[in-house]
């Protein structure tokens, strides 16, 4: 039985079953889950809310959304950027990083179900996405940000972006070492791709309006100790507004509950769970009575936006911050150094 986490005076175990029970509630017969009802869903977000029902014990479904992205895949390993539902391709751009995260998702689900048929059936998708992402590379390492369907990739890569794909490189590298196909070429890529990271801030598209650029080389571990510790800090006083959350950008009091939610994770990564903890109890104020959440809320007039919008992967970021935090099981450390990546 699935070890569902909490996380004491902020995060009950009931609340997080209720907050799954809001994303599994919008997920279609074809197993895909929109943003909301009636919305139109991307490849990463779809794997950010599969990893949040495994989290929560809802294993049937979480296979389900795997399955999706199995039966749409593109023979050459790529998916759109967003489908609608139906299956109408709402945006025919191809995102490297929307279609290398189904590796950390289905590792994930691994660690949460120790599930051997379910991973042998859907790793030859994970291994045709992996691959499609890796002729993506540039010279120096860095993985082009995206493409459209019949034209010549964008010559840039984007810091969040890369980061996310390093630790789905590392993730792809355990999957084919569990399969017996193991694949040094993705673990060398990963290595070279950490350097940059760590080393050439100027290889990839200046975003620093953003809080992810800020802080996702820390919660995915491309970035790890004294100099992990370094980022989250030298940022803080940009993007944080106290007793409120993350901004989603430095420049705007727009509050947003899945970057606070993923901030609280990039400080459990560094051991710094007390301030997790306190970003964890700021997404409270996103919180609705059936357990999905306001995706961002604008300070000080409280105005919840875009439009109103509650969403399946912002509820999905919040469980995932809870489970970090509890670190009840082996799937809690999915972004923690040194245990199931590094």
């Amino acid at each position: 039985m699935t070890r569902v986490p909490h996380v004491e005076g902020v995060l009950s175990a009931d609340e997080v079953v209720r907050t799954a029970e809001s994303i599994a509630a919008l997920q279609l017969d074809t197993g895909m889950i929109p943003w909301f009802e009636g919305g139109h869903c991307d490849p990463w977000n779809h794997v950010e809310t599969a990893i949040a029902l495994d989290v929560a014990g809802f294993h049937r479904e979480a296979e389900r959304a795997y399955q999706w992205l199995v039966d749409t895949q593109h023979p050459d390993g790529w998916w759109f950027n967003y489908y609608l539902p139906g299956g109408t391709v709402e945006e025919p751009k191809l995102d490297t990083n929307v279609c290398a995260y189904i590796a950390s998702g289905v590792w994930h689900h691994w660690l949460a179900t120790s599930d051997r048929g379910f991973i042998d059936h859907v790793f030859p998708t994970v291994e045709r996405a992996i691959d499609w992402v890796m002729s993506m590379r540039r010279p120096n390492g860095t993985i082009r940000w995206a493409r459209e369907e019949h034209a010549m990739p964008w010559d840039y890569a984007l810091l969040t972006g890369s980061s996310s794909i390093w630790h789905a490189l590392m993730c792809a590298s355990h999957l084919a070492d569990l399969v017996g196909r193991p694949r040094p070429d993705w673990r060398d890529a990963a290595d070279v791709l950490r350097v940059v990271i760590a080393t050439r801030p100027d290889a990839f598209e200046p975003k620093a309006r953003w809080a992810m650029d800020w802080y996702y080389p820390v919660l995915t571990n491309a970035l790890v100790g004294e100099q992990a510790k370094a980022r989250l800090a030298e940022s803080w006083g940009t993007f944080a507004m106290e007793g409120r959350g993350i901004r989603c950008v430095s420049d705007e009091p727009w509050v947003t509950a899945a970057e606070t939610a993923e901030c609280s994770l990039a400080h459990v990564a560094v051991g710094d769970v007390r301030t997790a903890m306190e970003l964890l109890y700021c997404t409270r104020a996103h919180r609705t009575d059936d357990g999905s959440y306001w995706t961002g809320i604008v300070y000080p007039t409280m105005e919840r936006f875009p439009n109103g919008e509650r969403t399946a992967y912002t509820a999905a970021a919040v469980i995932m911050a809870a489970d970090a935090i509890d670190g009840g099981s082996a799937a809690s450390r999915l972004f923690v150094p040194g245990v199931t990546v590094d």
